[in-house]
């Protein structure tokens, strides 16, 4: 391998370096933390540390297609700008969209943007940024006249008290969450609360958990800025001197401590005390992402806890301010260059004429945009009314991330032209696109991002293209030119792109806006290609960047001065009723991103969590006659899903929540989107992701099982299948309500592909109790499992007992048990099997001395929960310090540490 190349990880908006050692001849890397870079000074998070396990190129799309037939380049984007400009012409400009994704790096967002708003004419380009940072970027507006974010991750070691609101960071920005936990460790007397209707993993370090009624945040923090200033904790000289609209925002929050704990159902000393925190400690941090964002008030939200912070005169200041987490590895690049629909470029927008022709002079155009085009959620559904007749796809999957997702499915089925940039062939998107178009992928991309505390980094190729992949900046250019733009789109290369961004940001600023990166107008491909992470402004004025912003008392609105925004709270739009009596919440996981396409590839990714599932509260799962690990059906007014039931009190009575991951790539029934009701907040147009009413009860199979084969099958018969990668070999699981006419013939059609006379076949059926097991092998090398259950249904009455529960019970006691799959999983990694082996293949248990290591805590080493179970018990081990040294569990990322000591 050759020295490593320093590049950006692609995942959460944390932003980590990372040093990867490329081995070009065998298409490997070796992947570590950069300790130079100063958003994760050498951490990675699970999925960080398994990016070398996803690029491969199975499952790539390497070849432009145009309906379904491979052809070449320059077909395909003849028919892309045909497409475009038929429709313009036919329909006008607002015909044509483009939708694109906090995947993209900088410099192509900044040419699509240019395209559609400064050539097409349309302000119809939105992002799938806009379902989780929009409402930050509105409350940012609103409050400082700008897209600002004040601090930066050093606060976090600064800080007295850091507020974590609606942001599990332990497993959704891992590495910010250890920065958090070492800063508490270093500093005991830190307080560290964290306001979740959840309680997650990120309660493991607080001090103080205030599981608040779901969409109360807003109540919760207009009570704090009354208990302020009651307890005359008011900074009056920094209000006199920097902010305007107090008085009003003031009187909106006149609401005392035991009113505020009955309507966000906390205990009202629990209040007491996270108020009295906040106002005796004047270094606070408060730490926001999607449980305040994604509300049909999130705006507010955000502008509640601004208020706080500045009725305090605690921000721009080291260790305090509110601070937005952000999703992607480039939301914040995307909305550098305008990618929302309300925006231009450069944080202008179409708020202001001075705005529109100054960047039109700029772009040297003479059909700009003049109105905000189509958000995200009203984009799809003007493509399902056909108001929009061509839609550009870049790098997202919004048939299963989109709220009302059966409808957003419809409306690309309908649609007269869609073109989708992807690097992966398969998904529940790119099945609807008529044109196809291979995009590179991470560690062929080269580029910049920029992080959640606005740092400017490079991700950097490390590879040569797969196939015939192109940049995106490069497809939206050469479309560009074939639509007649060809004089605005003649770059050649990504750092023509970005000194034509930093030009753009700097041009009759003067110190008015607050992004410039003007310092980087004349860069030269060298020191492009050399640089270092650095937080814009990036100018005369700051030469090496800018920590913080607003230390000076100085904002952009038109006063210079901040803004109180009077907040009136107000419910999600949607209640529960009688129909739908639960809540619906919804959220990421600790080793999965987004739907999947790049660390589903990755198998040590796939066993902390391998199935859909959904969390509900032991006296709901009562109610609603739901067992531990047996599935369940969730409805709502939209649609539904099936997933697998974990029984937990860390939900709220009334409440469940979904993980967002799974498509129809990996599970038959795992879409959440499909539920998700499509109500966005007034301003920021951002969906409400956390709260859909639904219902639930028990799916009940007729059937259950699994299979565990050496090579990928084909499995789409079940009402309810999922699939999971594993090392060398593929797990299904699988239930039914519907029965094969015979098993044997059934298994052997799906795991038999060779007349070889070395295959055996190991088999056992009882058609009496509706069992059946088989084993393929070959040279007595495993290379396929099958083992099916009966399951039994509940009793006819089970709906009219007064406890459902006693049914669930007595379906447990006949269900037949299939055996725990990881013993299993691991005689795949043998290339010949024990006799004993072999026999245990039909008993289903393991051979003596085999162990099972149970599901995995710790995807960075790969350590089983019986595993460390049993290291405790034999070794005596009382602390997460000492499992980590027997057995380096939550030695790297930490994300496992609170389920370690939960077994402890």
């Amino acid at each position: 391998m050759n020295k490593p190349i320093q590049t950006t990880c692609p995942y959460c908006g944390v932003g980590c370096g990372i040093s990867a050692k490329v081995d070009q001849a065998q298409h490997r890397l070796e992947i570590s933390g950069d300790r130079t870079h100063p958003a994760n000074l050498g951490r990675l998070c699970s999925k960080g540390s398994a990016l070398g396990d996803t690029i491969e190129l199975k499952g790539r799309l390497l070849q432009p297609k145009v309906y379904g037939r491979e052809t070449g380049w320059a077909e395909a984007l003849d028919l892309v700008a045909d497409s475009f400009r038929n429709a313009i012409e036919k329909y006008g400009a607002d015909a044509v969209a483009i939708y694109g994704s906090g995947q993209l790096l900088t410099e192509d967002y900044y040419v699509a943007n240019k395209l559609m708003k400064g050539f097409i004419g349309s302000g119809n380009m939105d992002t799938n940024s806009r379902l989780c940072m929009s409402s930050s970027v509105a409350g940012h507006k609103r409050a400082f006249g700008s897209d600002t974010v004040p601090g930066c991750y050093q606060d976090f070691e600064y800080a007295e008290l850091i507020v974590l609101i609606g942001s599990n960071a332990a497993w959704c920005h891992p590495v910010a969450f250890q920065r958090i936990r070492a800063a508490k460790e270093a500093n005991p007397a830190v307080k560290v609360v964290v306001i979740d209707p959840r309680r997650t993993a990120s309660c493991d370090i607080a001090d103080l958990h205030l599981p608040l009624a779901s969409g109360t945040d807003a109540v919760l923090f207009n009570g704090l800025l009354n208990f302020i200033n009651l307890r005359g904790k008011l900074d009056r000289a920094y209000i006199e001197a920097h902010t305007e609209g107090f008085t009003v925002a003031l009187n909106a929050a006149d609401a005392g401590i035991e009113q505020i704990a009955e309507l966000c159902r906390l205990d009202k000393d629990d209040v007491r005390r996270f108020y009295e925190w906040f106002a005796g400690h004047e270094k606070v941090v408060s730490l926001y992402s999607q449980g305040i964002n994604q509300s049909s008030s999130g705006t507010d939200k955000v502008n509640a806890i601004i208020n706080c912070h500045l009725a305090t005169g605690r921000i721009g200041k080291p260790g305090m301010g509110p601070f937005s987490l952000t999703g992607q590895p480039n939301a914040m690049g995307g909305r550098e260059v305008g990618g929302l629909s309300h925006q231009l470029a450069a944080h202008m927008d179409f708020s202001n004429a001075e705005d529109i022709e100054r960047v039109a002079r700029f772009w040297n155009t003479q059909n700009i945009a003049q109105k905000p085009g189509y958000p995200a959620v009203e984009l799809f559904d003007a493509i399902y009314d056909g108001k929009v007749k061509a839609v550009w796809i870049m790098g997202t999957n919004p048939v299963v991330s989109l709220p009302n997702a059966d409808k957003v499915k419809q409306a690309l089925q309908r649609c007269d032209f869609v073109v989708m940039s992807d690097c992966i062939v398969n998904t529940d998107t790119t099945a609807l696109a008529h044109v196809l178009l291979p995009a590179q992928g991470w560690s062929e991309k080269d580029g910049t991002v920029t992080n959640s505390e606005r740092r400017i980094s490079r991700q950097r190729a490390l590879f040569a293209p797969a196939g015939s992949a192109k940049p995106d900046w490069w497809i939206i250019t050469q479309v560009a030119r074939r639509m007649g733009f060809e004089q605005a789109f003649h770059y050649q290369s990504p750092v023509e792109i970005f000194r034509e961004h930093a030009a753009l940001s700097g041009c009759e600023n003067n110190g008015t806006r607050d992004f410039d990166i003007s310092a980087f107008t004349d860069i030269s491909e060298q020191d492009y290609d050399r640089l270092q992470p650095v937080q814009w402004p990036v100018n005369q004025a700051y030469p090496q960047g800018r920590a913080r912003f607003f230390d000076d008392g100085h904002f952009f609105t038109e006063s210079g001065k901040a803004k109180f925004i009077a907040v009136t709270p107000r419910r999600p739009v949607n209640p529960p009723d009688r129909d739908y009596p639960l809540i619906l919440n919804t959220g990421r996981l600790r080793d999965q991103w987004h739907t999947m396409t790049r660390t589903a590839i990755a198998a040590k990714l796939n066993q902390h969590k391998p199935e859909p599932f959904v969390e509900v509260h032991p006296a709901d799962a009562e109610r609603y006659g739901l067992a531990a690990n047996g599935l369940a059906m969730i409805e709502s007014r939209l649609g539904s899903m099936i997933a697998r039931v974990q029984v937990t009190d860390s939900q709220l009575p009334g409440n469940v929540f979904v993980p967002m991951h799974w498509t129809e790539q990996y599970a038959s029934r795992g879409r959440m989107g499909a539920l998700v009701n499509p109500a966005v907040d007034p301003v920021s147009n951002q969906p409400e992701s956390k709260h859909t009413p639904v219902r639930i009860g028990a799916y009940q199979p007729l059937w259950q099982g699994f299979i565990l084969s050496r090579r990928e099958l084909n499995i789409n018969e079940p009402e309810y299948w999922v699939k999971i990668k594993g090392e060398q070999y593929y797990r299904y699981e699988l239930s039914g309500k519907t029965l094969p006419e015979n098993w044997p013939e059934w298994a052997k059609s799906k795991l038999c592909d060779s007349d070889e006379a070395t295959l055996h076949w190991q088999e056992y059926q009882d058609p009496g109790r509706g069992n059946y097991r088989v084993a393929h092998l070959i040279n007595d090398r495993l290379e396929s499992v099958v083992f099916i259950a009966a399951e039994s249904t509940l009793p006819a009455t089970a709906g009219m007992q007064d406890d459902p529960m006693e049914a669930v019970a007595e379906v447990e006691q006949r269900k037949e048990r299939l055996p725990d799959r990881n013993w299993l999983t691991g005689l795949f990694a043998k290339t010949q099997l024990e006799k004993a082996e072999r026999m245990a293949l039909l008993t289903g248990r393991p051979p003596l001395g085999v162990s099972d290591v149970g599901t995995i805590v710790c995807a960075c080493f790969n350590v089983g929960e019986l595993t460390i179970q049993a290291a405790i018990k034999e070794k005596g081990l009382k602390t997460h310090q000492e499992v980590g040294r027997c057995l380096k569990a939550g030695t790297n990322c930490g994300s496992c540490i609170p389920e370690i000591k939960a077994l402890l």
